[in-house]
């Protein structure tokens, strides 16, 4: 079955490509989170369309990329969640509030899409944080949660 994807999916494609996926999949998963639609001639025009606004957006040049990923890594970003005593969060840290959080210590403006927390930070403390800043560039963020 032939779907559009319309935002990245690890392991699958960047937004405005075209795969085959089984339909199980493309209507259980990318369908409900909206992450693609199904190809037709308008659909494939529209998501151009999206492509073209998310290129402009987007990190130009591998060395630009480069450079945030340097100023990313060299800081420490402090995160304030609501915690009970014993330091358990809660809920869960998102990657809009480590976006947030980047922004207010001074590093550049990320999206949030891009941000990727490869286990849920859920207690205070130390934690880590993905950015895919270009294609070929991901630089890891260094979290301190803090009780606030």
């Amino acid at each position: 079955m032939k779907v559009i994807l319309t935002h990245e999916v690890s392991g699958l494609g960047t937004a405005g490509d075209v795969v085959d996926v089984k339909p199980g999949y493309a209507r259980n998963f990318l369908y409900r989170r909206g992450l693609a639609e199904a190809w037709t001639k308008g659909a494939q025009k529209q998501v151009e369309a999206l492509a073209a606004g998310r290129a402009a957006r987007a990190v130009k040049s591998l060395e630009e990329a480069t450079s945030i990923k340097g100023n990313l890594e060299s800081q420490k970003v402090t995160i304030a969640a609501h915690a009970g005593e014993s330091g358990r969060l809660f809920g869960a840290v998102t990657s809009r509030e480590v976006a947030e959080a980047v922004k207010a210590g001074g590093g550049p403006e990320l999206d949030r899409r891009t941000i990727e927390i490869p286990t849920p930070i859920k207690s205070v403390g130390p934690a880590e944080a993905l950015v895919r800043l270009h294609p070929e560039v991901q630089a890891k963020v260094s979290l301190d949660v803090v009780a606030g």
